[in-house]
């Protein structure tokens, strides 16, 4: 499939000569699973939303992105927020660990999906070639969680792939172009734990050079730049044109946001199905690559030292199906009777090789009750991020954005165990669009979001909370690198390797035309202006 109507147009007018009067924007917000439309008025504000599940079919015996059914659903969507609300343009952010090949003039290859598994000769091909991480910061991943990985493995299956492929993209890249043919990179997804570049040289690394992929790499734009345009015929408005904006990784359009928004230095919690912590102000020889600690890079091409764990793929396993509801009583009664989700319950983390276990305080097997079980997810993911805020030597404020920052009890648990550093949420929980969006309006000369700020919440410090987040460490540094038989999930509870592997098309959710109120930070907890 070619992209959409595309128009190559005049040259990108500079920054400070386009038109700056009242633009609205639709972000799209692309994670593993879900997709989302947001639709931002100039002000900052979210006007209305929409969402789907993007669909990852088996073809050729791997699992790939059905790139057709989403760019249908984009563009439906797109026409009805420009019919309701005017849109002027259009900006992308996504996850990392994804890339695309183009050949001629269309996909040489459909889109991995990152979680396949890749053969065991072909990692120990690729451990030969890996650069190292001196030169990376990025170390040895599972699967494709580091994508150039999946790339040599896509050039091996299939030997003619290589002379085929024209142009490697970063995914919100491989957007811009479905959209408005646009080629261009950007540096905070092709710095995004690839194994493609290099951010102590800030240049492409050595396997770029030695596979011959350099001049496949489309040049640099900024996050946020209007790279090209694209027309859309909607009803009631005959052909309308719309900037198309240059993609950014999901969790720098986040730490993006949240820099400008929180005075002085901080450290980011991003959740979504990874839970990514980045600290700018983190050493770089803190970095324990054994752990999952990581350099990604910032838009401004900055290090940004990070340390990560699948938190919200391990949240809906550890949950299972039981109730969804997190609610104090349940965990002062867990942490009271000392019950344990020990790591990990997928893949990566700083707990490499080993299975997720549910235990009492010795240590003991156990099958938690069905109403147990969300409580138990919301004290993991605490007593996890808590760790990796240690391994990044965080001082300062701390901000929740995403999801999980949703469950109110997982930042209060964080700040009863950091009581010297101020937890924070912000006053909506789509940090990632509203970072996205602030980089577009950056290029038309437009600050929407200057006056934000964001919330600190009141600490939940249940009696012998300290103590049970020692104990856990205790128990989950114990178990080492043994590999353990994963305790008993729910009936038909999803599994690592199957977890939200939609083979369907996506399925529309209901437009939302009515102004979508911000999120009130004080739900959280009691939350005070921060």
């Amino acid at each position: 499939m070619t992209p959409a109507r595309p128009s190559a147009g005049p040259p990108v007018t500079p920054p400070e000569a386009l038109p700056v009067a009242h633009p609205t924007l639709a972000v799209f917000d692309f994670g593993k699973t879900n997709a989302k439309l947001l639709v931002f008025g100039a002000g900052g504000s979210i006007l209305a939303e929409r969402r789907t599940h993007a669909a990852w079919p088996v073809a050729d015996g791997l699992r790939v992105l059905d790139d057709a059914a989403l760019l249908h659903w984009m563009l439906a969507v797109l026409r009805e927020a420009v019919a309701t609300f005017d849109v002027s343009g259009i900006m992308i952010t996504t996850h990392g660990c994804t890339f695309a090949l183009l050949g001629e003039d269309d996909l040489a290859v459909p889109v991995i999906d990152y979680e396949e598994r890749v053969p065991p000769d072909i990692e120990a091909a690729f451990a030969r070639i890996r650069p190292p991480f001196s030169e990376t910061a990025t170390p040895a991943m599972e699967r494709g969680f580091a994508f150039g990985k999946h790339i040599v493995w896509q050039e091996m299956r299939d030997p003619t792939l290589a002379a085929r492929t024209r142009h490697i993209l970063t995914y919100p890249q491989f957007w811009v172009w479905r959209l408005c043919g646009a080629l261009v990179s950007e540096i905070s997804s092709l710095g995004c734990h690839t194994h493609l570049w290099s951010p102590y040289r800030d240049d492409f690394s050595s396997l770029v050079d030695q596979r011959g992929w350099r001049d496949k790499m489309p040049p640099f734009r900024e996050a946020g730049a209007v790279v090209g345009t694209m027309t859309l015929d909607v009803s009631g408005r005959g052909t309308v044109t719309l900037d198309v904006h240059n993609g950014v990784h999901d969790s720098n359009a986040s730490l993006s946001h949240y820099r400008r928004v929180v005075p002085g230095g901080m450290t980011m919690v991003s959740t979504g199905t990874w839970v990514i912590v980045m600290n700018p102000d983190c050493p770089l020889d803190a970095l324990a690559p054994e752990r999952d600690m990581l350099a990604n890079v910032s838009v401004r091409h900055e290090p940004v030292p990070t340390a990560r764990f699948m938190g919200g793929r391990e949240f809906d396993l550890i949950r299972g199906e039981g109730p969804a509801d997190v609610t104090d009583e349940r965990i002062v009664s867990l942490v009271a009777r000392g019950l344990f989700a020990l790591p990990s319950f997928a893949d990566g983390g700083p707990y490499p090789g080993q299975t997720g276990k549910f235990v009492d305080e010795a240590g003991r097997p156990l099958v938690p009750a069905p109403d147990d079980r969300a409580a138990l997810a919301a004290l993991y993911i605490a007593a996890m991020t808590d760790l990796t805020l240690e391994l990044l030597r965080s001082t300062d404020a701390i901000v929740f954005d995403g999801g999980l920052a949703k469950v109110g009890a997982i930042p209060r648990l964080v700040a009863a165990l950091r009581p010297a550093q101020a937890v924070l949420v912000g006053r909506n929980p789509e940090g990632t669009a509203c970072g996205a969006a602030g980089l577009a309006y950056a290029a038309l000369g437009l600050d929407p979001f200057r006056n934000e700020r964001a919330a600190r919440v009141a600490p939940f410090d249940p009696p012998g909370w300290r103590d049970y987040v020692a104990r856990w460490r205790h128990l989950a540094d114990q178990r080492g690198k043994s590999r353990i038989e994963p305790a008993t999930l729910a009936h038909n509870a999803p599994d690592k390797d199957h977890h939200h592997a939609y083979n369907a098309r996506p399925a529309d959710v209901s437009w939302i035309g009515t102004p979508v109120q911000p999120e009130d930070p004080a739900a959280y907890g009691a939350a005070r202006p921060w």
